[in-house]
C-alpha cells in the first residue's frame, strides 16, 4: 500500500504543557508577564484567577514548553511513526531536528512537512521553542525570506478552509465528516497539562499523539480526494 504523492510528507504533532506545574512555582517577574498578556489579550474567562489561568501557559511557546513530538511517514506498505518526547525539551528539540535532517537526507532533499493548524500554532511553537533553547532551527520551518511557493509546510486546517479565514474546525470534527476514528477516546489537549504534570504520564501523552497523527494522515488523504489507510499497516518506531 502507497499513497503516491505523499512519500515526501512528514506528518507531525506536538504536545505543550505549561513550564511549570502551577502558577505559585512560576519566577515573580515571569508571573507579572503571564498577568499582562493574559489580561491585554482577553485569555482570561470571567471569574477566572491569574492563577487558574496558567493552565493555558502550554499554548503560549513564551510560558510553555514542548514535551513530545511525534512524526509520521509513508514507507512502502507501512505508516511509520516515531516520537520523541520526554521532561528534556532541549534534547528532545535536538533528536526532532537530527531525524528531519536525515528524512529530508533519504527523501533526496523533497519533503514537506504537514500538521493540523500547523501554521498558527506547530511549526511557530517549534520553532520559537528552538530559538529559546538555542538549537537551530531547520531550514523547513524558517520561512524568512522565502517566497510563498517556497514554504513546504502544509496545514490541513488551511486545505479544509478552501480561503475562508472565519471559522476553526478541529481535526477531531474533519475526521468524523470523514468517518474517521476519533484521536480523542482517551485524551484531549485539554488534558495534557494536568496528565504531565499531576500524573506525570508521558506515555499516555505520546500515544495519544500517535493517534494524532494517524488522523492527520488520513485526514490529508481524505482531503487529496483518497481513501485512507487502516491502523493495521501503522508501524512504531522507538
Amino acid at each position: 500500500m502507497t499513497n503516491p504523492g505523499s512519500e515526501s510528507i512528514l506528518f507531525i504533532d506536538i504536545e505543550t504543557a505549561p513550564q511549570f506545574a502551577s502558577f505559585e512555582e512560576v519566577p515573580q517577574a515571569v508571573q507579572h508577564l503571564w498577568e499582562e498578556k493574559v489580561t491585554r489579550q482577553r485569555i482570561i474567562k470571567e471569574g477566572e484567577t491569574i492563577p487558574e489561568s496558567y493552565g493555558k501557559a502550554g499554548l503560549f511557546a513564551e510560558f510553555g514548553k514542548i514535551i513530545c513530538i511525534v512524526t509520521g511517514f509513508f514507507e512502502k506498505d507501512t505508516f511509520q511513526l516515531r516520537a520523541f518526547y520526554g521532561d528534556d525539551e532541549q534534547k528532545l528539540l535536538i533528536d526532532f531536528s537530527k531525524f528531519l535532517e536525515q528524512f529530508t537526507q533519504f527523501r533526496k532533499g523533497i519533503v514537506q512537512l504537514c500538521a493540523h493548524n500547523g501554521k498558527e500554532f506547530d511549526y511557530p511553537y517549534i520553532a520559537r521553542r528552538m530559538l529559546i533553547k538555542k538549537v537551530a532551527i531547520p531550514s523547513i520551518l524558517d520561512n524568512s525570506g522565502k517566497k510563498p511557493w517556497e514554504v513546504s509546510l502544509i496545514d490541513t486546517l488551511e486545505l479544509w478552509k478552501f480561503g475562508d479565514y472565519k471559522a476553526f474546525t478541529s481535526l477531531n470534527l474533519l475526521a468524523n465528516i470523514f468517518g474517521l476514528p476519533s484521536p480523542k477516546q482517551e485524551l484531549d489537549g485539554s488534558k495534557v497539562g494536568v496528565t504531565y504534570w499531576q500524573k506525570r504520564d508521558i506515555e499516555a501523552i505520546a500515544k495519544y499523539c500517535r493517534a494524532d497523527v494517524v488522523t492527520l494522515a488520513n485526514v490529508y488523504l481524505c482531503l487529496k480526494g483518497k481513501e485512507p489507510f487502516n491502523e493495521d499497516i501503522v508501524v512504531y518506531k522507538p
